[in-house]
């Protein structure tokens, strides 16, 4: 017998079950419950997304679908809409933030086991950030132009196993270096960032923390070179920026 399942099941098998079941009981999540897990909860929300279900209806019918396999994802059957709208609406979030912070931290401590062909002595982050369009109608608090609805999702990436560290969820008309200057690194740490994040008092600050960062210079940007360096003859630089290659730069 070959004991492989779904893909999915395989994803869910990441999550610890004895530290989801004991979370459940610290925090009462399922207190007054009948027959709806919290479990199950978390299995069709996750299907939610990686379904890119838009509604409960597809959420209840895409699992019913799947009636055969659901015992693989540990659940009994499918949820009717009322049952997953109520659950959503009233069991505490805290239980899957709980959740998430442990699925993260097992992934760091896994992925700092490996070794990459590509790394830095410094710890290397990368920091962007990205418009999410909204319907307006729907999320009237999202307001970002006069017709259009949008949020900004501003995260940071750990390039040590290329997963997120840090996200802030703002409203779409916050800018970047808003955002950025709410950062603090590590003496040494390398930062990079687009054009979008260039502000001169926030590299000042991580000048003075000790912390690198590298972004490309604007067309203005008013410059004075106190050192030049030629290009290695085997590198991984294939040419000189506009302003040259330096060590320092002084702005």
């Amino acid at each position: 017998m070959i004991k492989v399942a779904s893909v999915f099941a395989q994803v869910i098998s990441l999550i610890d079950r004895n530290y989801f079941a004991r979370t459940v009981h610290r925090l009462g999540a399922e207190r007054a419950a009948k027959g709806f897990s919290c479990w199950d909860q978390l299995v069709a929300m996750l299907f939610c997304q990686l379904a890119a279900a838009h509604s409960l209806r597809e959420i209840s019918g895409g699992l019913a679908t799947a009636m055969g396999k659901l015992v693989h994802l540990g659940m009994k059957s499918a949820p009717a809409r009322s049952t997953l709208s109520y659950a959503n609406a009233h069991r505490p979030w805290q239980l899957f933030e709980a959740v998430f912070h442990q699925v993260l931290g097992e992934a760091t401590r896994v992925a700092a086991l490996h070794k990459r062909r590509f790394r830095f002595k410094n710890p290397l982050r990368s920091l962007d950030a990205s418009t999410i369009d909204l319907c307006l109608s729907l999320f009237d608090w999202a307001r970002f132009r006069r017709t259009k609805g949008a949020v900004k999702l501003h995260l940071l990436l750990d390039h040590q196993g290329c997963l997120p560290c840090w996200a802030l969820l703002t409203d779409g008309k916050t800018h970047e270096v808003k955002a950025a200057r709410l950062l603090h690194f590590a003496p040494g740490t390398i930062v990079a960032v687009d054009r979008g994040y260039v502000d001169y008092s926030l590299f000042s600050q991580w000048t003075q923390a000790g912390v690198w960062f590298v972004t490309r210079a604007k067309d203005n940007m008013d410059y004075r070179v106190v050192q030049r360096r030629s290009l290695p003859a085997r590198g991984n630089i294939g040419r000189n920026s506009p302003i040259g290659w330096y060590e320092n730069t002084y702005f």
